[in-house]
């Protein structure tokens, strides 16, 4: 049977299509034909758009898969219970936001710790900012993360074209996704880079038949040719649908204070070695937020974080200890 390289354009659940990857004469990469349906063993949802695979063919337009190559990283949510994945093998996320309707400072913030945990680049887009009674709220919440270096630009999807077009060069030979709450205008964004997504949209959802799955829908976009970077590498954009939670139980304590950028100078010198940063004496991370060196709703979130991380083990310890009582039980039920 037929192997190749793949690229998952696109995951409804654990339905999948992929493309052929190919290079050109010059080395340049690009996944091209058409849409492949991909199984998966035994239905398990183990791919993330943006994955590159060796399939095996099974039909003209089916596959599956043989092996999922080494990510570069792996963007996904999670709590004790399951994890979500959104993408893999990206260069930076867009955290869309906008003025109105009000967004989530706390999904902002995890969004945020999730790319310093992965290394992955983020750049926060203030949407919707010819709403100008709004914007200085939102502009309030954001200033901590401009203050840190994240990039932050304020554009209108909508009413100012101009604001959009600025940003190409932050997208060109870079594989981004789009992170964000329903309702931030990420399609508005979507369609003015890439003007044929709906059309790519149908296309996927009539392969596969599954157009009542499109808001749980990952799917990769190729950029236009304005794409394309100074080696001539095209960029991509992922969608992702729109979340109102973001856990991170995955991630350890010490991944944690990581991935707060603006802990990291600190980091050691508190009194105790194992410091929570809750009421111990000698907290240089509290300090700091005393010093309006670090804004106070971070070190709330590190907490709330911290919290989430340790609960989600307990319970991991609870179902496991369960598990393990009930395979050694004496009164469990017999197989007929």
């Amino acid at each position: 049977m037929d192997r190749y390289n793949a690229l998952l354009t696109a995951s409804y659940g654990r339905h999948y299509l992929a493309q052929r990857l190919v290079q050109d004469e010059h080395g340049i990469e690009s996944h091209v034909g058409q849409l492949i349906q991909v199984s998966t063993p035994a239905k398990q949802h183990i791919g993330a758009v943006g994955d590159r695979m060796i399939l095996e063919s099974t039909s003209a337009d089916q596959a599956r898969i043989i092996e999922i190559e080494t990510r570069r990283n792996l963007l996904y949510r999670s709590d004790a219970f399951k994890s979500k994945l959104i993408a893999a093998n990206v260069d930076q996320i867009l955290v869309v936001l906008a003025t109105q309707p009000a967004f989530s400072p706390d999904l902002l913030g995890r969004a945020v710790v999730a790319a310093e945990a992965n290394q992955i680049d983020l750049h926060i887009l203030l949407n919707k900012c010819d709403l100008k009674d709004a914007l200085p709220i939102a502009r309030k919440i954001i200033e901590p993360y401009k203050r840190m270096g994240y990039p932050v630009s304020e554009v209108s999807a909508k009413f100012d074209p101009a604001s959009i077009e600025l940003l190409r060069p932050a997208l060109q030979g870079k594989v981004s996704v789009f992170v964000g709450q329903s309702g931030m205008g990420k399609s508005s964004l979507l369609n003015a880079w890439v003007p044929n997504a709906a059309a790519l949209t149908q296309e996927y959802s009539v392969r596969l038949d599954t157009g009542k799955h499109t808001t749980t829908a990952c799917r990769y976009f190729d950029l236009p040719e304005w794409g394309r970077d100074k080696n001539g590498k095209l960029g991509g954009l992922i969608d992702s649908p729109g979340f109102q939670e973001f856990g991170l139980a995955h991630l350890s304590v010490s991944q944690l204070q990581h991935a707060f950028r603006e802990f990291k100078s600190l980091l050691g010198q508190c009194r105790f070695h194992n410091c929570a940063h809750q009421s111990e004496p000698g907290c240089v991370i509290r300090d700091a937020v005393e010093n309006n060196e670090i804004a106070p709703e971070r070190l709330a979130l590190f907490r709330q974080l911290r919290s989430d991380s340790k609960t989600a083990d307990i319970q991991i310890q609870g179902i496991s200890q369960a598990k393990e009582r009930w395979s050694t039980s004496p009164t469990k039920p017999s197989k007929r």
